[in-house]
């Protein structure tokens, strides 16, 4: 008879292939920045992400390639009103209108950039984001960059996932509340969703 599995101190983590590089074209990709929000990356916040703050940097030279070659670039921002049955599971965080809610200056969205507010952790839920990757901008691949890696990040990987979007994610542009967070969602992009995973922002070329 099979036992179900229980975790026990160690758990070990499924092989993960890494690519070694990801070339994708300016005009068929889109990259979405996932809740880089003060709240979440920043001293002060209500519920940060310890690591957020080291994966900065990767994304501004993600976004600047992205944005030299043309790429659109999109991003998701966590969006909370009083009453909201989340703060039931978390500590309240990115209430709409707050220093908190804000995305980080280092990552202040462009005029021509997309901000789509969500409210719970997929950024595909309830918005319009897939009008715009879908039907506006008539994109297929997704990197996506964020945090949180196993929660926000990995829901709305998940959503472009089933929808048959190509998603490439860096290892470095995504932050998470454990080592075991991290390697989950860089096992599911890769293995479950058909996507690819490389080390480094700067392992993937626009053309």
């Amino acid at each position: 008879m099979s036992v179900p599995f229980i975790p026990g101190e160690t758990v070990t983590v499924p092989e993960i292939t890494f690519a070694d590089q990801v070339r994708l074209p300016a005009s068929k990709t889109a990259v979405i920045v996932v809740d880089m929000q003060n709240d979440f990356v920043k001293e002060g916040g209500t519920l940060v992400v310890p690591t957020a703050i080291e994966t900065v940097p990767n994304i501004q030279t993600l976004l600047e390639s992205a944005r030299a070659a043309g790429v659109r670039v999109a991003y998701t921002q966590d969006t909370h009103f009083e009453g909201d049955p989340e703060w039931q599971i978390w500590p309240e965080h990115c209430r709409a209108g707050t220093w908190g809610w804000e995305i980080i200056d280092e990552l202040k969205p462009r005029p021509e950039d997309v901000v789509c507010q969500k409210n719970r952790y997929d950024g595909f839920y309830g918005t319009w984001l897939d009008h715009f990757l879908s039907h506006v901008w008539k994109v297929e691949h997704l990197v996506i960059v964020g945090t949180v890696s196993s929660i926000c990040v990995l829901h709305t990987a998940a959503s472009a996932g089933l929808r048959w979007f190509h998603i490439v994610v860096p290892a470095d542009g995504i932050s998470a509340l454990t080592e075991f967070d991290q390697a989950l969602t860089l096992r599911q992009v890769s293995w479950l969703y058909l996507g690819d995973v490389v080390r480094h922002t700067t392992d993937i070329v626009f053309e």
